[in-house]
């Protein structure tokens, strides 16, 4: 009632002040009663036009605000319930439509960690299994009488043990690698040096299975300040995968070269190479698209580990492979313990 009294008395004071307005403009510069009649109508139409449409507005610009918060609102209740697949609505542009976009990434890298998590977990559960269900066979046949208790089945059962406790230490590895938490003791690594330790840790392998290794460095002294021990996990690694995937009278080649500020360290085999579309997954904790390749350290995860180690330096690795004529894979570090581009 209040309201509807106040909108009569501001009706009332508009309209009145529009005809006192609209006879003293018809005095001053002439005119009769129509005149004074069209000028008061629209005097009265402008005074409520004006403040119409500026609520108009106002409520576009409001709608425009609220609309986005509250479905932000509704997508935060949503995965709060687990539903991480929602999206919230990108409307328009502005700083609005920044945080719609903003938050939609959030939520797609959570869904992301989310989905590689329950990876993990079927994954290290299939891992698990094998070894697990192998040691309970021979164990249950050993005490049923089945198997003798010799050295050959005590000792089949102790590799399996030996694949569990690397497993086991994988994923330690690399899980305190991907959280930024594992330590590092850094020296000063001569890469001649370390390039020559790799390659006659593994000469007798190679030539056993036929294949030329060597390594190669620059002439002048080149060196970087990191962790020896995980360098040489990982081009252990890589020198592994690269004899297990090359034929005998193939070749693998260690070499590094300084790139101004970097140095690039590269392990090239002659081997069966690797399919295009299996590239980007390569590095993938237990990817199953060659299992094989993934299985540097005998766990499924020493691809995974590798470019960890090398991410935890502030370095990068690549790969690049064509079918039928080998692999190559570069480690890029930089020099003097930073990282490529940033401070280490």
């Amino acid at each position: 009632m209040a309201a509807l009294f106040f909108v009569g008395f501001l009706a009332l004071l508009v309209g009145g002040g529009m005809a006192i307005l609209a006879m003293l403009l018809t005095r001053v510069f002439g005119g009769d009663g129509q005149i004074v009649w069209m000028v008061w109508l629209g005097g009265c139409g402008l005074s409520l036009a004006l403040p119409l449409l500026a609520l108009t507005f106002g409520l576009r610009s409001l709608r425009r605000i609220a609309l986005p918060f509250t479905d932000i609102i509704a997508a935060l209740d949503a995965a709060a319930d687990g539903d991480l697949s929602v999206r919230v609505p990108e409307r328009g542009r502005g700083e609005m439509d920044r945080l719609a976009n903003s938050f939609n990434r959030m939520l797609g890298e959570l869904e992301r960690t989310d989905q590689q998590r329950r990876n993990l977990t079927a994954d290290v559960a299939h891992e698990l299994r094998t070894p697990l269900h192998i040691i309970q066979g021979n164990l249950e046949g050993i005490l049923d009488g089945v198997y003798t208790a010799d050295s050959e089945h005590i000792e089949a059962t102790l590799e399996e043990t030996r694949l569990l406790s690397r497993l086991v230490d994988d994923l330690r590895v690399l899980s305190l690698a991907e959280a930024g938490e594992l330590p590092l003791h850094r020296e000063d690594v001569d890469i001649a040096d370390l390039l020559a330790d790799v390659a006659t840790s593994f000469s007798g392998q190679a030539d056993a299975q036929g294949i030329t290794l060597h390594s190669s460095a620059p002439q002048t002294p080149l060196s970087v300040h990191a962790d020896a021990d995980r360098l040489d996990q990982v081009l252990s690694n890589l020198v592994a995968n690269a004899l297990r995937h090359t034929p005998s009278g193939g070749e693998v080649v260690l070499s590094a070269v300084q790139n101004e500020d970097t140095v690039e360290i590269r392990v090239r085999d002659s081997g069966e190479g690797i399919p295009v579309e299996d590239l980007p997954f390569l590095f993938d904790r237990f990817w199953r698209g060659d299992r094989a390749r993934t299985h540097g350290t005998g766990s499924g995860l020493g691809l995974a580990i590798a470019a960890q180690l090398i991410k935890a330096h502030g370095g990068e690795i690549t790969v690049s492979s064509e079918v039928g004529r080998g692999s190559e894979f570069v480690v890029r570090l930089g020099i003097g313990g930073w990282g490529l581009g940033a401070g280490d």
